[in-house]
């Protein structure tokens, strides 16, 4: 149910009290933390006394947040926009450079920290040339060591103030700052309710951090908007995840592909027979693109529908998936847009004739207004209204929209243009393969020729002579990879995605 007069993230918390104050909404599994609509409102209120009058920040400010998921994380996540704050998520395994910039370009005034990640927080703040205070907090139970004693500070809050400022990778330069709204972000979960039906009575699992857009949109504010109710994983536990979703009653979760290869790599046909998943509706995936074959066999495996679905940092995560049955399903596309409009356009940025390749453009409320402090970037990535995604695909008679790859990442050779995708879905058929990613090379006489990173089942074994023939089986000699790479894992982002320019770097450094 959408309720147009709710318009910011305090909006929401407030009505989903008054409407459902006993029932839980987050639940964590590790501590055994169970937290009503009630008493996470009375939480989020005590930190909004806290940073206004202890703390003595404004309106805007920024603060920055340092710590794994927990109970403490999602409440400082949206104490801070309840508070009329805005929010900067610091990614754990990023790099200390690239943290350091992030506090730095962000100006934020606090960062909270876990104490696992004290030191961190401190060397990346060590050269930072304005004022930041470090406050280390329980991971736990930050809102058990301030004061008993508050009282409700009032905000006003509009929907289209910034609420969300979160960072992109920086896989190809500096990371950009996507400065997100309170409607950008509630739209987000507004697209996930709308395109896999989320009600009142469902329940997330999130095993996704949330200082990655998807945990943080799709898991956190799907919930959040649906009036319904999450379990928030600490990590993702390959040994854990079956037995969380039967335990909590889970209806749905959301992971990454590479998460989906753990798992289709870990249980025998005997222990999937014993799990009692009678709650389970679907699955979801995203961050990356997912292989038909692994996509077909997670679902014969486990007998769960897995939606395959688009998003990006820009536009509060998702933008495309694909229906819930029996609604079709097309394997090899995230599917058609949700909440949102998409079309596809040439080099030229005009619309391009149906399944013809192009870039995917998108437009609609979630998108962001702009990059933080980047005025240059922003403009280059509109037209008019409209988001130019750096994203390679077609969209065919049904609108559904297959993806080819990031321009980027496109590999031309003798003068053709070559999806990696394509590659990759090819090197995925073949049993052996768990992971696999094609990349561009230089070359004399092509400009560029094909080579692929692969990671292989710990219990086969494959020659690199026969991975090939296996491609120019299905792709042809000019469009097969000269040399396969085997790894025993390979170059990752903060939300499990393939980083295929990385592999280059470890295997010609």
């Amino acid at each position: 149910m959408i309720v147009k007069s709710l318009k910011t993230v305090r909006d929401y918390i407030k009505f989903n009290e008054s409407q459902k104050p006993k029932d839980h909404f987050v639940i964590c599994p590790y501590t055994n933390i169970n937290i009503s609509n009630e008493n996470f409102r009375k939480n989020l209120d005590k930190i909004n006394y806290y940073l206004t009058v202890q703390k003595k920040q404004k309106k805007s400010s920024i603060l920055c947040t340092l710590i794994e998921n927990s109970l403490s994380s999602v409440q400082l996540m949206l104490g801070i926009m309840y508070s009329g704050m805005i929010q900067v998520p610091l990614n754990i395994v990023a790099g200390e450079e690239q943290l350091s910039y992030v506090v730095n370009h962000s100006a934020a005034k606090i960062i909270f920290v876990s104490s696992k990640y004290l030191n961190l927080a401190q060397k990346i703040t060590a050269n930072i040339p304005h004022d930041i205070e470090i406050i280390e907090i329980n991971k736990d139970s930050f809102v058990d060591q301030l004061e008993t004693s508050y009282e409700e500070i009032k905000v006003d809050i509009d929907q289209h103030d910034p609420a969300f400022l979160i960072y992109t990778s920086g896989t190809t330069g500096k990371p950009k700052g996507v400065m997100l709204s309170h409607s950008n972000i509630l739209a987000g979960g507004k697209n996930v309710m709308l395109s896999h039906k989320i009600n009142t009575n469902d329940r997330a699992l999130c095993v996704l951090p949330l200082f990655h857009i998807n945990g943080a949109i799709v898991t956190i504010m799907g919930p959040l908007v649906s009036q319904s109710s999450l379990v928030l994983c600490e990590r993702f536990s390959v040994t854990n995840f079956w037995k969380f979703i039967s335990k909590f009653k889970c209806t749905w979760f959301s992971v990454v592909p590479t998460i989906i290869s753990a798992l289709l790599n870990k249980f025998s046909e005997e222990e999937i027979n014993s799990l009692d998943l009678s709650s389970l509706r679907f699955g979801r995936t995203a961050s990356a693109a997912l292989a038909p074959e692994t996509h077909k066999k997670f679902e014969e495996k486990f007998k769960t529908t897995m939606i395959e679905t688009m998003g990006l940092t820009e536009t509060c995560a998702p933008i495309l998936s694909n229906p819930l049955p029996p609604d079709k399903i097309k394997y090899g596309s995230p599917g058609i847009p949700y909440g949102n409009e998409v079309k596809i356009v040439d080099e030229k940025l005009k619309d391009v004739p149906r399944n013809t390749i192009g870039q995917i453009c998108v437009k609609g409320p979630n998108v962001m207004k702009e990059y933080y402090k980047n005025s240059e970037e922003t403009k280059k990535s509109f037209i008019d209204d409209w988001f130019l995604t750096g994203d390679l695909g077609f969209m065919d008679e049904e609108n559904y929209v297959f993806v080819r790859g990031r321009i980027k990442e496109l590999i031309i050779k003798g003068g053709e243009n070559i999806s990696p995708r394509e590659i990759d879905d090819v090197l995925y058929q073949h049993p052996n393969v768990v992971e696999a990613a094609a990349f561009a090379m230089p070359c004399n006489h092509y400009g560029e020729k094909i080579e692929a990173g692969v990671v292989l089942n710990k219990e086969k074994s494959l020659k690199e002579n026969d991975l090939i023939s296996h491609c120019k089986k299905f792709l042809g000699d000019f469009k097969s990879p000269s040399k396969i790479h085997f790894f025993n894992k390979l170059p990752k982002g903060s939300s499990g995605k393939i980083q295929r320019l990385k592999i280059k770097d470890l295997i010609y450094k």
